[in-house]
């Protein structure tokens, strides 16, 4: 299960989808991630300009984005070895289902791959430019923008400074300027948009942005050691011959350095092989890994799967042992893409839209049975809106707690997955009852595979509970539904 398919695309487009349908990108009080992450909403701006605000505009900037960073990974590649050691990796790439899964939703992780990779292509081309100070500046800015289209590049960070400094080390004077030319670039870069921030008042939802996303540690001292190997397993999501070759192929360049020391030097293989330790650490730290994250270790996994199958190859005349070793490797991908090759064809001949299918008939329901405020609250709210155009605020986020919000805007209508969580219905019994008005087949997610619709009616002569008083957390009298409450 990952939550970008019903929450993300809305979450971090709704700047674009707000200004476009609304008039508005900003909601005071509600979740406006578009001040920390801004580049894939400003994409989508002016994306909407042509195709008008639709999923499948998004989504086609998603897929874009893929098949924009399938050559970028190309020429990548073919600065560290042959033409069909290049073309292996793109066939692995475009056949695995997982990545064609999550290269088709309008999340984030597809464009902050193209100006990873794009970055790189740069970076590991530095001793090829004339002025390679203003080159590593432009590196540096695009740093910036990968910052600001996820800001989990941080953790690829130590990657791209391996593929700006590895093919710099003779010159290590021409590399340290090249560095501070880009450390500065980054620097200013970011400084600017912080202070645009700061100078319209939305330092709050900037901070709101990461407060967020720290997820509680557990207590035990030892859970480190545990959400390691949990960011580690995770990579099975992606493919279970692939990811287990790559790590092993990883691991011998390492183990047996002098045979593998080409491998080594390549700056493109320690690159990728560090921007996948760079996601796993963070998946660690988080220690709360989403399907959705493992899109970056896939593409640079790959990468390292591919060059490592190329090294073993160029070594098979030294014997019995590296000719069976490029075989075994050899045989592995081929039966991997074959298996991929055939789950990718599968899905793209047998797509499900029940999800749009529930948004189209949910809004028709607000439309043809009117209650007050054409606006919705739920946690898929933004997503709703993308789907169905629908005016949404999210009743999980926001600067704003949602009894303020309910306050403030006052909705008509709720929709919930499932069920009632206590908490957010004693949220929205401050100001209002609840009644259970349709329900919706959605998703294949067990939790989420009914999509339930509630209008909201004001409490009488405007009357305001005490939003401490643990009964809200019931039905009370004037309630009309059958939900569970869980």
């Amino acid at each position: 299960m990952d939550w970008a398919k019903y929450t993300d695309e809305g979450w971090y487009g709704n700047a674009a989808i707000r200004a476009h349908l609304f008039g508005h990108w900003y909601v005071a009080g509600d979740f406006n991630p578009a001040v920390a992450a801004p580049v894939w909403p400003f994409l989508e701006w002016v994306l909407f300009f042509l195709t008008g605000v639709t999923a499948q505009a998004a989504r086609g900037l998603a897929v874009a984005g893929f098949f924009l960073s399938l050559g970028l990974g190309y020429l990548l590649l073919r600065t560290a070895g042959s033409r069909w050691m290049a073309l292996l990796a793109v066939t692995l790439l475009v056949t695995n289902p997982f990545l064609y899964s999550f290269s088709r939703l309008a999340i984030l992780e597809p464009w902050l791959i193209v100006f990873t990779l794009a970055a790189m292509n740069l970076a590991v081309r530095l001793p090829r430019w004339r002025r390679r100070v203003g080159v590593a500046a432009g590196i540096g800015l695009l740093f910036t923008v990968m910052v600001l289209t996820k800001t989990t590049a941080i953790f690829l960070l130590p990657a791209l400074g391996w593929a700006m400094a590895a093919p710099l080390w003779p010159e290590w004077r021409v590399a340290l300027k090249c560095a501070m030319a880009a450390g500065a670039s980054c620097a200013a870069s970011y400084g600017a948009w912080m202070a645009l921030v700061m100078h319209d008042g939305l330092l709050a939802d900037y901070k709101y942005f990461f407060y967020i996303n720290r997820y509680p540690r557990p207590s035990r001292w030892w859970w480190p050691a545990v959400s390691l190997w949990w960011s580690f397993h995770g990579g099975l999501w992606i493919d279970r011959i692939l990811i287990p070759l790559a790590g092993v192929l990883a691991l011998g360049a390492v183990v047996f350095f002098r045979a593998g020391r080409g491998l080594l030097r390549k700056p493109v293989f320690g690159a990728s092989v560090l921007a996948v330790a760079g996601y796993i650490f963070f998946m660690t730290y988080q220690d709360h890994p989403q399907p959705r994250y493992f899109t970056v270790v896939a593409f640079f996994s790959f990468f390292v799967a591919a060059m490592g199958t190329e090294a073993l190859w160029s070594r098979a005349g030294d014997g019995a042992a590296w000719r069976a070793a490029g075989w075994v490797a050899m045989w592995a991908i081929a039966a991997a893409v074959g298996v991929n090759a055939a789950r990718t064809a599968g899905y793209a001949m047998h797509p499900q839209y029940t999800f749009v299918n529930a948004a189209a008939e949910l809004v028709h329901y607000m439309d043809t049975h009117p209650n007050g405020n054409r606006l919705l609250v739920s946690v898929s709210g933004d997503e709703l809106s993308l789907l169905a155009h629908v005016q949404a605020l999210c009743d999980d986020f926001g600067t704003m707690e949602l009894p303020d919000k309910v306050a403030r805007y006052q909705p008509g209508w709720f929709a919930s997955w499932n069920d009632l969580d206590p908490g957010t219905l004693a949220d929205l019994h401050t100001h209002d009852s609840v009644e259970q008005v349709a329900e919706f087949r959605a998703l294949d997610d067990r939790e989420r595979n009914v999509l339930i619709l509630f209008k909201l009616h004001p409490l009488p002569k405007g009357e305001v509970r005490d939003e401490g008083d643990m009964n809200l957390r019931t039905e009370l009298p004037g309630d009309r539904f059958d939900a569970p409450i869980e």
